[in-house]
């Protein structure tokens, strides 16, 4: 069964923080992000069956109505922009407020009542992000913090990287903007929270990564 009412709506939310963007060429970083370091596509064939036309892939807004009928789990949808693809995300683990969304694939996105805490499984994963600013965003109020991102390097270290961050209410209405810089890098997430969680969101996990536009379909 469609939900159409719900997904214009989700429709319209991620426009508002799409057009709060600024991405540009420093959120790939230089210097310190060069120690940083898949996606893999899978290709099935009919065997001794004459090739086909491969059906049509489903639009988001039909992806997750599927989910929504068939899997009764809390669910996202996740927008990865540099991996140019949209999945929905079923919760598999809880521990207090940090719940742990994750693929058929096993690749996963850790979220603290909507706000991005962690990847695993997508390479260049982000170990833990702590913001500082979380308290502001969540209340949609102006203000400064920092923001530590920690990820490994190539020698198995964990290197945590600090970033000055100013939250601020966005050119759209309910939309308030986190905007960071350090490291010669600035990058700028968009929010929009609902009774203190973040219900639609686009975060930046990473320079190799970039950006990620999470909505949740079932709380």
């Amino acid at each position: 069964m469609r939900h159409p009412g719900k997904f214009t709506l989700a429709a319209l939310a991620l426009t508002a923080l799409s057009a709060c963007g600024n991405g540009s060429a420093d959120e790939q970083g230089g210097g310190v992000f060069g120690a940083l370091s898949q996606s893999a596509r899978q290709v099935a064939a009919s065997r001794g069956a004459p090739d086909q036309p491969a059906a049509p892939p489903k639009s988001p807004a039909e992806a997750a109505s599927e989910a929504l009928r068939v899997n009764p789990a809390p669910l996202i949808q996740a927008g990865f922009e540099s991996l140019d693809r949209t999945q929905v995300m079923a919760m598999t683990g809880q521990n207090g407020a940090m719940r742990t969304y994750m693929t058929p694939s096993e690749e996963a996105l850790i979220l603290r009542g909507g706000m991005l805490v962690g990847t695993r499984g997508l390479g260049h994963d982000l170990s833990v992000a702590e913001p500082g600013t979380e308290a502001l965003i969540r209340a949609g109020a102006s203000g400064s913090g920092t923001r530590v991102m920690r990820y490994y390097t190539g020698d198995g270290l964990e290197r945590p990287l600090q970033f000055a961050c100013a939250t601020a209410p966005g050119p759209n209405p309910g939309v308030t903007v986190e905007s960071c810089e350090g490291h010669g890098v600035r990058f700028q997430n968009s929010y929009i929270a609902q009774g203190g969680r973040i219900m639609v969101s686009r975060q930046w996990i990473g320079p190799e990564l970039g950006y990620v536009t999470i909505q949740t379909l079932r709380p």
